[in-house]
């Protein structure tokens, strides 16, 4: 007795919405990324609006806030960056935000790492008395020339 050929149509009606649904997700997933990445996303909390206006007039205005705050190796970035924006979205959401915001331990290995990429030139600096480069350099992503107590998100 001879078998029935497969249907092939009925392989195409499960992997085709399967192979849309892939693409729909990878889209939205870079458009995520992008859009999550840039200082009007990041300074649109109000917790962040002194870090984005500061950022806007620093030496570094032209970099996304993530270029320093996030792992550069997209395996790395994305579980760090979720991470992070739970937290974020967990203290906003409890009205936990600190008066000042430091950054954790892994954020600032983090921002070192992506110092060093960006400024290897400058790597052969001793940094014996300090971990951290914006341990000296600290008026660099955020602080522009005006003092701290004139400073304000009204500025921008």
């Amino acid at each position: 007795m001879a078998r029935k050929p497969r249907d092939s149509g009925r392989i195409w009606r499960y992997t085709l919405p399967a192979i849309a649904l892939g693409v729909v997700l990878t889209v939205s997933a870079a458009v995520a990324m992008t859009t999550t990445d840039k200082a009007m996303f990041c300074g649109g909390c109000h917790s962040m609006s002194e870090a984005a206006l500061t950022h806007k007039q620093s030496v570094h205005a032209e970099l996304a806030c993530n270029e320093c705050h996030a792992p550069n190796d997209i395996l790395a970035k994305i579980p760090f960056k979720t991470k992070e924006g739970v937290r974020d979205i967990w203290a906003t959401a409890t009205k936990s935000i600190p008066d000042l915001i430091h950054p954790g331990e892994e954020t600032k290995d983090v921002t070192q790492a992506n110092c060093v990429r960006c400024h290897s030139a400058t790597t052969g600096t001793v940094m014996q008395s300090k971990t951290y480069c914006t341990d000296c350099h600290r008026h660099v992503p955020h602080s522009p020339k005006k003092p701290i107590s004139k400073r304000s998100a009204a500025d921008a």
